[in-house]
């Protein structure tokens, strides 16, 4: 037995090394065979596996909060798609390497749908890493002043999907709009992105510093595969004040 369990620890099997005694015990009990025995005990083995799995992907996304689909007030906004948003649960877009996004004022959920998202995809075995515009601009920036742009790169291409949040809320400069035109033109037709925001298309010229150019290559790049979700209504932290 020390040598089995050796052998277990070895082969990185834990589940095995902690239950095959009891399980053992069951099967005598009620006489499976040999087969059988194995069958149960790698069967929750795999099931451990994919369990930390899983836990890994979600605490390599970032999440700030983990969001769920079915946690979603959809009687607060105003005009919502919801059959446009649930059939995007169905991850099709990651699949596909297309794009999400969210359009719409603060308060709304535009956050929580694309967390929700996130969560989705990392249950369903994608690789996913969440953050927002402005914190990936300034990770850039200070990549690009130590000379590890390239390296830094790197994590925004190699996910199968990279939320992007909150884009528009803060004004952008010309470097921090020539490095987001970076992530997205490096991931077009490679990989998806999801991005809230505050601003329709129209305007964003507004977010990248007034730079039509460079606004309208970005667009040409964002827009060619995605899903544009429309989100209207007053803010849901507002909710509280509108009804007293």
């Amino acid at each position: 037995m020390d040598d089995l369990t050796k052998h277990l620890i070895y082969l990185k099997l834990p589940y095995i090394r902690e239950n095959y005694e009891m399980v053992a015990k069951s099967a005598t009990r009620k006489q499976w065979t040999h087969v059988h025995y194995l069958s149960e005990l790698i069967k929750e083995e795999t099931h451990l596996r994919k369990d930390r799995t899983i836990k890994r992907r979600i605490r390599q996304a970032r999440f700030p909060v983990v969001k769920t689909l079915d946690a979603f007030d959809w009687s607060w906004p105003k005009k919502i798609n919801r059959a446009q948003i649930q059939d995007l649960f169905r991850l099709k877009f990651v699949e596909d390497k297309s794009n999400v996004v969210f359009i719409g004022g603060v308060g709304l959920g535009k956050s929580h749908l694309a967390t929700a998202l996130g969560y989705q995809a990392c249950l369903k075995g994608h690789s996913v890493l969440f953050a927002s515009a402005i914190d990936v601009i300034n990770d850039l920036i200070s990549a690009q002043r130590t000379e590890r742009l390239k390296q830094e790169l790197k994590k925004y291409q190699k996910p199968s999907l990279l939320i992007l949040d909150e884009l528009g809320y803060l004004p952008i400069d010309k470097a921090g709009a020539d490095l987001l035109f970076q992530i997205i033109s490096q991931r077009y037709e490679q990989g998806s992105i999801v991005i809230t925001t505050n601003r329709v298309f129209k305007d964003w010229s507004a977010i990248f510093n007034n730079d039509s150019t460079l606004t309208s290559a970005l667009l040409d790049r964002l827009l060619h595969h995605t899903d544009a979700v429309v989100i209207e209504g007053p803010s849901y932290r507002m909710r509280e004040v509108v009804q007293k």
